[in-house]
């Protein structure tokens, strides 16, 4: 069986990708003299959060996805970016080729929120590889690529961002139901609110004006032991 060995060598945003779009550098290495006539790969990119660590602000953000800190020690678990399939042509020995892994700047996908959390540093990733490989020198054997084969990588949060704002410049965006988008454009309607901008603000500072004073310290503790009840099903 021949002995893949794999490398992630650098990552860029495509600036050119209809929609956001980063560019993995993959370096692959075989014995010196051993003849690949195709490779059809399939890489699979977890982030694995447990191996950096994080400021304050980031702590914050990371909270919905991994909670209190005191409890990262069993929260921070790999999380799942992408799984793509790449066709490296004919090469002998080395090669190197393009990983082109389309993104999603989705705040319900958790892979998009911890990237976008990230103030500064890089992204722990873990590439995992499978596929099947064209071998031999005078005709082709088919053999499997091992599953034990993977490369660590580390790319830096400015990647992400970069990318982020090639496509959404100094803006992000909300995926919402239907009926939840035919009620917020009644809103928008009924108030001639002149933009999306403005019905959420509307929407934001209506609800903050709204919001109740804070409990009297007097009383407050009167209350609580009944938060604790447990409620019916």
């Amino acid at each position: 069986m021949t002995d893949f060995a794999f490398a992630c060598t650098g990552v860029r945003a495509d600036p050119y990708a209809a929609g956001p779009t980063l560019v993995f550098r993959l370096r692959i290495t075989t014995a010196a003299d051993k003849r690949v006539h195709a490779l059809a790969l399939r890489c699979q990119i977890r982030i694995e959060p447990a191996r950096r660590s994080y400021g304050t602000g980031e702590a914050a953000a990371l909270h919905d996805l991994f909670g209190e800190r005191a409890r990262w020690g069993t929260t921070l678990q790999p999380l799942q970016f992408a799984q793509v399939s790449v066709m490296v042509p004919s090469f002998t020995g080395e090669t190197e080729t393009d990983i082109v892994v389309p993104c999603t700047y989705d705040m319900d996908i958790a892979a998009g929120r911890y990237l976008s959390a990230l103030e500064d540093g890089e992204a722990p990733l873990l590439m995992l590889f499978s596929g099947t490989a064209f071998t031999g020198a005078g005709g082709f054997q088919v053999e499997p690529v091992p599953w034990d084969r993977e490369a660590p990588f580390r790319m830096p949060a400015e990647v992400w961002r970069e990318m982020v704002e090639q496509h959404f410049p100094g803006c992000g965006w909300l995926r919402l139901p239907r009926d939840t988008m035919a009620e917020l454009l009644a809103y928008r309607s009924r108030h001639a609110l002149a933009s999306w901008e403005a019905t959420v603000r509307a929407l934001l500072d209506a609800a903050l004006t709204a919001e109740p004073p804070p409990p009297d310290p007097a009383w407050a503790g009167a209350v609580l032991p009944r938060a604790a009840e447990r409620t019916a099903p």
